[in-house]
């Protein structure tokens, strides 16, 4: 299969290009030549820029194209205006982050998305989800083909650059005592880059057209889960010291800044259903999960040997701080001050 991939050098774009390559389709990347240039030298590299400079597709044929990095509605639209015609298949990557809301649990594909103000102008931190709603609405309507809309839940594994499931890992590795919030449940849906870019290669070779919530595990996967795996894995010391949802907001800690993938449901109710999207729909189609372990293994690897070469270029905001060490100390004092017996 000839793929073009609008990107493919960052986090999923190069999960999406490496298992390209291991299955031997002939990979074109399209990129702006800044970030790892140097990745993939089997693959055919043109430069341009989504934003504006598109001349090295034109007169160009594939036979399926990803894009994993659209993120406003006029941009989305000029690629699949433009490769219209020329490729057979179109993959997007979207986002859950795309519906109305999150106030009830078992979301499907059929429930509405937002939609933007009318004065929305592109301000991406704003209106990420409305603006990948819309990205969905252009792409389908500017390609003619089967369009493939892949709403993703949070990614993660190696080239993860987010600092969000990498930072527990991190944390826990580092051992000692480590702060958790004591939310019931804290269930989370999360999934390997590796995972969710071999589904995505899947529904391109077969030519497979519709929109899916592409985020998992299938069954719920808790928190806690996730810590104690980290523990064993890195073999770390660490000692979890459960602290109240309640008494972290009334500290002032900042759900999912400070504490990642803390979303805090009982305070907001609104976000019941964050992590508790249906993806019945995928798994039918044939995404699978590799096992957990794995996962947190080749993560901390990756974390390790990032935070060993702090000059490279890991991302838009590699190695982000979570939770400060000093803060984290103070808040779990602060805990055992009000409540002895913890």
């Amino acid at each position: 299969m000839r793929l073009l991939v609008l990107g493919g050098t960052l986090f999923l774009g190069r999960h999406v290009a490496e298992a390209a390559l291991e299955r031997g389709h002939e990979l074109t990347l399209f990129t702006r030549g800044r970030t790892n240039p140097d990745l993939y030298p089997e693959a055919e590299h043109l430069v341009g820029d989504r934003d504006g400079d598109l001349s090295a597709l034109e007169g160009r044929e594939w036979d399926a194209v990803v894009d994993p990095s659209a993120y406003v509605p006029r941009v989305a639209s000029a690629s699949a205006d433009l490769l219209s015609g020329s490729v057979g298949h179109y993959t997007f990557i979207s986002s859950i982050s795309a519906y109305r809301d999150f106030e009830r649990t078992g979301i499907d594909e059929d429930y509405p998305v937002g939609e933007l103000p009318a004065d929305h102008g592109e301000d991406v931190n704003a209106y990420y989800g409305q603006l990948k709603a819309a990205c969905e609405r252009a792409v389908t309507e500017s390609f003619e083909g089967p369009v493939n809309v892949v709403r993703a839940g949070l990614i993660v594994g190696p080239y993860d650059w987010t600092n969000r499931f990498g930072w527990w890992i991190r944390r826990v590795a580092a051992g000692g005592e480590v702060l958790i919030p004591d939310a019931q449940p804290w269930d989370q849906q999360v999934i390997d880059g590796r995972d969710l870019a071999r589904w995505v290669l899947d529904q391109a070779e077969c030519g497979a057209g519709g929109t899916f919530n592409t985020t998992g595990p299938e069954d719920p996967l808790e928190m806690r889960e996730v810590l104690e795996t980290a523990r064993a894995v890195s073999g770390s010391d660490a000692t979890f010291v459960l602290v109240s949802e309640g008494f972290l907001l009334e500290q002032g800690v900042e759900p999912y800044e400070e504490l990642p993938l803390w979303v805090a449901v009982s305070a907001n109710p609104a976000y019941a259903g964050f992590d508790a999207v249906d993806v019945s729909r995928a798994v039918a189609s044939g995404l699978r999960y590799r096992a957990l372990r794995e996962t947190v293994a080749d993560t901390l690897a990756w974390e390790r040997e990032r935070a060993g070469a702090p000059d490279k270029d890991w991302g838009p905001s590699a190695l982000a701080s979570g939770l400060d060490p000093d803060r984290e100390r103070e808040l779990i004092a602060a805990w055992r001050e009000r409540e002895p017996s913890r």
